[in-house]
């Protein structure tokens, strides 16, 4: 895979739903939920941005720990989007980013080596398949820097996708960790 893909892991989240914060919860393997997702992406990609929130000290550092160039968003209460912008706009010249979700550690790195590779390929935006639905990480070419960069709200780069979902490449992929998030500590129940 081409070295100038950017890995970024959004961790930035406020954990709302789960009642405390998710991203330092114990797996089974007592590994954090976003050091586990830190690990995969790293396995397939190198250079990882991590994006926390201001005041996430524990998390921030677990991540610096785990090999990641970890990003404070002073805006993270703006959403996933102001987070992203952060991302993009820290990672300098760079020929595309695979964007992951720090609570979906169940990505296999195989899986994000494919989208990886689709990218350094000359792909535009990239996406695995579980079935057929779509799930993260998504792969995004340097072409959407400046939309990217101006990124806002909630959504992350949910409107990006749909505006431009004619150059969308699927790749279908035997990963159910594609399109597993944790969310509520019930999520947790299959860890496997």
């Amino acid at each position: 895979m081409a070295a100038n893909i950017c890995g970024i892991l959004l961790a930035a989240g406020a954990s709302k739903r789960f009642g405390s914060d998710k991203l330092l919860h114990p797996l089974s393997g007592q590994t954090p939920v976003a050091v586990a997702a830190l690990a995969r992406l790293r396995a397939a990609i190198p250079h990882v941005i991590a994006v926390v929130r201001p005041g996430a000290t524990a998390l921030e550092n677990l991540l610096s720990d785990a090999g990641a160039t970890v990003i404070l968003c002073a805006n993270a209460d703006d959403g996933m989007g102001a987070s992203l912008a952060t991302a993009v706009s820290a990672s300098g010249e760079v020929a595309g980013w695979v964007v992951a979700l720090a609570d979906m550690p169940y990505i296999r790195p195989e899986t994000i080596v494919k989208i990886g590779a689709s990218l350094a390929a000359g792909a535009n935006i990239v996406a695995p398949a579980y079935r057929g639905k779509r799930g993260h990480p998504v792969g995004l070419s340097a072409q959407f820097r400046t939309q990217l960069q101006a990124l806002r709200g909630d959504e992350g780069a949910r409107e990006l996708l749909r505006q431009n979902a004619n150059v969308l490449t699927l790749i279908e992929v035997d990963d159910p960790g594609v399109c597993r998030d944790i969310d509520t500590p019930v999520d947790l129940l299959q860890d496997r």
